[in-house]
């Protein structure tokens, strides 16, 4: 195990996040991080952009939803300008993994290349976002054995490698990335481990991997239970609107997922309700908006009818509009989310939020029920 650092640097690294108001019954809390581009409201969805944009929308468009902050891919960016370990799991098959880094086979020209917790570090201070993540080594959730230990204690270690390589601690903001798979135990170690490093913020990984929800939520509330309260936590691949809500509860304030704007390239909307089909024959007439009281630019200007047959033609605009409204979709949830802290309400909302979402309470997932009882939220 590699030494933590040095304690009389403890107090060197910044602190981002300024809390603004916490639930009295949960975990939930709104804050503030305060980053080098502007400010961002807690807690926050951050879109994905593989290669630092979005498929489908403009930055701009981004801008007007109210988008602060979203995400990029060191390996990819790396690979082709124009976090580390996630592209381990996705493209395992072109990778390998050693103590050196992970040797990947490009995707694009069959070269392989060598992304080290060191190059993975330069590659993010030469972009210049405001949070950099740690190079960690991350199987997949649903493996055992072994291998779940040996990436734990490699990701510490990677931890090490990467804050010593860090260029601009000044500018950008180094996360650690907490693993240990589904052991409770290991989990336990490396939170242990990686809370003695100075680092400005933490992200839960290793998780959204194809667990089942009840491994899921108690392996986050492990988490939030050790991580500091005052430092951003950031669950990684979580983006499934019940999942934000309970996960908010457990004490997260950052999440990222491709799901909004991949479920839209499939034709699918998301609502209060769940979510509509529009390629289904019955939006055929049907000439109200996606929702009704979503001030998006889709929802304004385009019926379910019109998207329905933009879907069914070769025109590509009705993946546009319907990327735009998704994004607003999980943008406005986290606002409601952040104000109903702020205003000291967040149980009830979750109440109506559940209530919204799943109609009647026998059709409440048994996890998310469990989950929220297990910080005092009960949904009866």
């Amino acid at each position: 195990m590699a030494a933590a650092a040095n304690p009389t640097s403890l107090e060197s690294a910044p602190r981002i996040l300024r809390l603004v108001a916490e639930c009295s019954r949960s975990r939930a809390r709104a804050g503030e991080l305060r980053l080098p581009h502007g400010p961002v409201a807690t807690p926050v969805f951050m879109p994905v952009g593989t290669q630092a944009t979005m498929k489908g929308i403009t930055a701009e468009q981004l801008d007007a939803l109210g988008c602060r902050i979203c995400l990029g891919n060191t390996y990819h960016l790396g690979l082709r300008p124009d976090s580390g370990g996630f592209q381990m799991v996705s493209l395992v098959s072109l990778s390998e993994v050693t103590e050196e880094g992970v040797r990947f086979r490009s995707p694009y020209d069959g070269d392989e290349t060598l992304l080290s917790p060191e190059r993975s570090v330069e590659i993010q201070n030469a972009l210049g976002s405001d949070i950099i993540m740690q190079l960690d080594d991350v199987v997949s959730s649903t493996v055992t054995g072994p291998r779940v230990e040996e990436a734990m204690y490699r990701s510490v270690r990677w931890l090490d490698r990467c804050m010593a390589a860090h260029r601009r601690p000044d500018k950008q903001n180094l996360f650690a990335i907490i693993q240990g798979g589904l052991d409770a135990d290991l989990r336990a170690t490396c939170l242990e481990e990686m809370t003695k490093r100075d680092v400005p913020g933490f992200a839960i990984g290793g998780l959204s991997g194809g667990e089942s929800k009840d491994q899921f939520w108690r392996m986050v509330a492990l988490s939030t239970s050790r991580l500091p309260k005052d430092k951003p936590r950031y669950l990684m691949g979580v983006g499934y609107a019940t999942d934000l809500v309970v996960c908010v509860a457990l004490g997260c304030d950052m999440f990222d997922c491709v799901f909004p704007t991949r479920t839209a390239r499939f034709g699918s909307a998301l609502v209060p309700t769940g979510n509509l089909q529009l390629k289904k024959k019955q939006f055929q007439k049907d000439f109200r908006p996606i929702d009704p009281k979503c001030a998006c630019p889709t929802c304004q200007k385009h019926s379910r009818a019109f998207l329905h047959a933009l879907l069914h033609s070769d025109n590509t605009a009705a993946l546009h509009h319907l990327t735009v409204h998704n994004i607003a979709y999980q943008l406005q949830l986290m606002g409601a989310v952040r104000a109903s802290i702020v205003e000291k309400r967040f149980p009830d909302f979750v109440r109506d939020f559940m209530g919204t979402m799943y109609g009647d309470p026998t059709l409440y997932p048994t996890w998310a029920t469990e989950a929220l009882a297990s910080v005092g939220i009960t949904l009866s």
